[in-house]
């Protein structure tokens, strides 16, 4: 039976598997997002496409050879809930625009206070933090660690593609 307070899904990678528990009440129009893209599929056959060593890992958005997927509309931006961008957490990628948000998120690999919530600017919004790795943080770390380079303009892109095979809900 799905936890609707707490919804957890199976991140299963070509390095491994993360169980992820998602904040549905901090963030709830964020993990919503998350699981329809998740139900979709949309996520099935992507790649983590930015991998920065001691920062984060990002994916959700580009299939191998950084082919960009197209993506539904933008979310508000809920990173004003109380979460932390801390080590193991799953947080929304966007652009500068604070409201940008759409399918990429992002894994910190580190404590990354920098970019949680200050204020309602453009400058101190921050990043949606929605959930936490609860199984497989060493899978997080193994991503985090993979050689990068750079492929069609894009920098900081794993030389061998790291696959997010598929996305499970499972509770």
């Amino acid at each position: 039976m799905q936890d609707t307070k707490n919804p957890k899904v199976r991140l299963k990678t070509s390095l491994g598997d993360m169980t992820i528990s998602l904040d549905a009440q901090k963030a709830p129009e964020t993990v919503a997002n998350f699981l329809r893209y998740a139900k979709e599929g949309f996520y099935d056959g992507t790649i983590f496409h930015r991998v920065i060593a001691g920062f984060m890992n990002q994916g959700g958005g580009f299939r191998p050879g950084m082919i960009e997927k197209e993506t539904a509309g933008a979310i508000q931006n809920e990173a004003d809930n109380g979460l932390r961008n801390e080590k193991g957490t799953i947080a929304m990628a966007r652009t500068s625009d604070p409201h940008s948000a759409t399918s990429q998120f992002f894994i910190n690999a580190n404590d990354n206070d920098f970019l949680d919530y200050k204020s309602p600017s453009q400058s101190g919004w921050g990043y949606c933090v929605f959930g936490k790795v609860i199984d497989g943080e060493s899978v997080s770390a193994a991503i985090n660690k993979v050689s990068t380079g750079s492929s069609q303009g894009y920098g900081d892109v794993p030389v061998d593609d790291v696959v997010l095979e598929k996305v499970e809900i499972i509770g």
